[in-house]
């Protein structure tokens, strides 16, 4: 492991997180107070700007920017989110969101319980989750019969929404758009945050390829705070948060209630929309910025798509009218609404899907696991792994009934090879044995929940979705579940927001192996090779090995 470029990409990271933080202490300043702003974000601006800089300062070297491989890729990008992670949740923890060491009458068990509460809102935001423990039991600021998140200082739902914004299309793609040039090895960088066949160059330069991205997803975030303040009726408060959130895929809202809060069809529609496209692969909606209309529409993926939210929404549909409880409107936009929100892994909601039928709940279930689009900002394991691990299963089953018959898997016409299928059933492998390692660990943490609840959980912390089926439904927050249960989910949304195994490359010792013990080795064996073929010896041959 070449820690030195650690360094230098978690360093680089923390640095350009302090520009977020500097923006909302204008914005806090502005909304609430300044002694809330100072106190909420300037620390932890300080201390991002410091450790960054100190990162930079002495744990690089001068050819750090060369030496990045797959290997310091994969493991900077699992731990640049925790880093983000516990930077993001301090301003919730000195603002006041929960109990704090500024907090007047907290014990020192509250102001411990409120850096874990902190801690898992940070994460939920960054890993656009969306789920929350906001609550009369749990925030400082609320009282009983009061609307509980709308009661918080705006500056710090600002950063709340904020955190979501930037986690949906990624910090280290954020990276690459300015800091390429520095850290180089972009692409490395990128398959490691898009795990699986998700990434598409639309520039020569990966560069350019992150600002497109990041041109058009700014665009779209601003389109939706536009309809939502001119036709949605929201002010420019919620407006702006509710954009910043949906286009993420990440469903904070600054209500209890969510979208329910609205009480409005016209909301919920451009909600619908915006949500939906957060679910398509970004390739592809840059392919119908350009023109490329039929490129886009022609996409395998992209049918799969279609098909999978409209055949879900049907049989959602026919089971509400058979209850004969919600007339044919409701039961038209609740079941698209909850079908595209839990289908890309939103998680806003407008009415309590708990009282609708159990079989609702189960195909909300599977939406939760499954996720939409990969290259998309939505969680799940996505709609593409789960097509190709379809077509090996049914290849599989075709060469017990005919031995000799050669067939290949495609995607869009194009042969998919076996690495990228051995990648694919291997993450589907890890996500099984995790979700039940987890499920029975969480299990023992809180004894006193159901099995449905303890399911939900784990399908949501792991799918990034928020809500759930059971005890922790739509109309509840997380804040019953105790710290460990907490600290358990919050992993699981890292894991998810990863897809798994980015975050599970550092368990494996072989990631931490010092460089020198490395190159022994394989410097041993080249030789070998060599004496073997009687090959000349070619000092100019050699580079950095990985």
């Amino acid at each position: 492991m070449r820690f030195d470029v650690l360094n230098l990409i978690l360093g680089w990271t923390l640095v350009a997180l302090t520009i977020p933080l500097l923006l909302c202490v204008v914005a806090t300043g502005y909304l609430d107070n300044w002694e809330l702003a100072f106190r909420a974000f300037s620390i932890p601006a300080g201390l991002s700007l410091f450790i960054g800089s100190m990162m930079l300062r002495f744990g690089t070297k001068r050819n750090t920017h060369m030496r990045l491989r797959d290997r310091e890729a994969f493991a900077a990008v699992a731990l640049v989110w925790p880093l983000a992670v516990f930077i993001g949740a301090l301003p919730y923890w000195l603002g006041g969101m929960f109990h704090g060491p500024f907090t007047d009458g907290s014990t020192f068990a509250d102001i411990a319980r409120g850096a874990v509460n902190a801690w898992f809102e940070s994460m939920s935001g960054f890993s656009t989750t969306g789920a929350t423990v906001i609550s009369t039991s749990m925030s400082p600021n609320c009282l009983p019969g009061m609307d509980c998140i709308n009661s918080q200082p705006r500056g710090l739902l600002f950063w709340r929404s904020l955190t979501q914004w930037f986690g949906g299309m990624g910090i280290i793609m954020l990276g690459m758009m300015i800091l390429s040039r520095v850290i180089g090895g972009g692409m490395a960088l990128a398959r490691a945050e898009l795990t699986g066949p998700s990434l598409s160059r639309l520039k020569p330069k990966l560069q350019e390829t992150a600002l497109a991205l990041w041109g058009l997803y700014l665009a779209l975030t601003l389109l939706e705070f536009g309809l939502l303040w001119s036709i949605g009726g929201m002010d420019w408060f919620d407006s702006i948060n509710h954009a910043l959130t949906t286009m993420p895929t990440g469903g904070f809202s600054t209500y209890d209630g969510s979208i329910g809060h609205f009480e409005s069809y016209t909301v919920e529609l451009i909600i619908i929309l915006f949500m939906f496209i957060g679910g398509i692969n970004f390739t592809l909606l840059w392919f119908i910025r350009e023109g490329q209309f039929r490129k886009a529409t022609q996409d395998e993926e992209f049918k799969n798509y279609l098909v999978y939210i409209l055949t879900t929404f049907l049989f959602i549909t026919i089971a509400l009218l058979a209850t004969r409880d919600y007339t044919t409107t409701d039961s038209f936009i609740d079941s698209l609404f909850h079908v595209v929100s839990l289908g890309t892994s939103t998680g806003y909601t407008s009415t309590d899907y708990m009282q609708w039928p159990v079989v609702t709940h189960l195909f909300l279930f599977v939406l939760m696991i499954v996720g939409a689009s990969a290259g998309s900002t939505s969680g799940g394991l996505k709609l593409l792994r789960i097509n190709l691990a379809f077509k090996v299963a049914m290849r599989e089953l075709v060469r017990i009934a005919q031995p000799r018959k050669v067939q290949t898997i495609r995607m869009n016409g194009e042969v998919v090879g076996d690495q990228q299928l051995g990648l694919i059933v291997g993450m589907l492998f890890v996500w099984i044995g995790l979700f039940a390692i987890s499920s029975i660990l969480l299990a023992f943490i809180v004894p006193g929940e159901d099995f449905e609840s303890i399911l939900a959980l784990v399908a949501s912390s792991l799918g990034n979705t928020g809500p759930t089926i059971g005890n922790y439904g739509p109309t509840e927050t997380w804040a019953g579940l105790n710290s460990g249960a907490l600290l358990l989910t919050s992993i699981l949304m890292w894991f998810g927001r990863l897809e798994l195994l980015t975050a599970v490359i550092l368990l494996h010792p072989h990631t931490w192996r010092s460089e020198s013990k490395d190159q022994a080795p394989r410097g041993a064996l080249a030789r070998l090779k060599r004496m073997i073929s009687r090959e000349p010896h070619d000092e100019s041959e050699q580079g950095p090995l990985g």
